[in-house]
């Protein structure tokens, strides 16, 4: 079971951020094996929504309000621990994820900027693939929408 909870920046205690930022480094860092700044200064204009296990950090996402990232709204640094995956916990985490877009900005359209390889991922919860591909610290990206 994954407990679903949504805080602000200033909401985290010292525990809560270094548990996030912890699997956000081992996904988007080591697994993925990609050197880039993780910590890239947006984290205090997002909405975290955090999946617990146990209490336990096992998937996570950020949100932005429509004006911060992209025109829309936006879902960002979607990570699942590698050994919860099995469980759908991803799907899991998106859903809750697209309903706090609804519920704390109050808007429906979220632009997302997707690994190419998840782009069916994605397009079964509803965002649809436009523009060309492109290179986002040299992993394959498409932006997607969802109206």
């Amino acid at each position: 079971m994954l407990d679903i909870k949504v805080k602000g920046f200033n909401e985290f205690n010292s525990v809560e951020l270094y548990n996030v930022l912890q699997l956000r480094s081992q996904i988007f860092v080591v697994e993925q094996d990609c050197v880039y700044l993780d910590i890239d200064g947006k984290d205090d204009k997002a909405l975290h929504v955090i999946g617990l296990s146990n209490n336990k950090v096992v998937a996570y996402t950020r949100i932005f309000k429509p004006g911060i990232y992209f025109d829309q709204a936006s879902i960002g640094r979607v990570a699942v621990h590698k050994d919860y995956r099995k469980f759908g916990y991803g799907k899991i985490i998106m859903q809750s994820s697209i309903q706090a877009v609804k519920e704390h900005f109050n808007c429906t359209e979220i632009k997302i900027s997707a690994q190419k390889y998840l782009t069916k991922f994605y397009s079964d919860l509803g965002f649809t693939a436009t523009g060309e591909d492109y290179l986002e610290d040299g992993i394959p990206h498409i932006a997607m929408i969802k109206k």
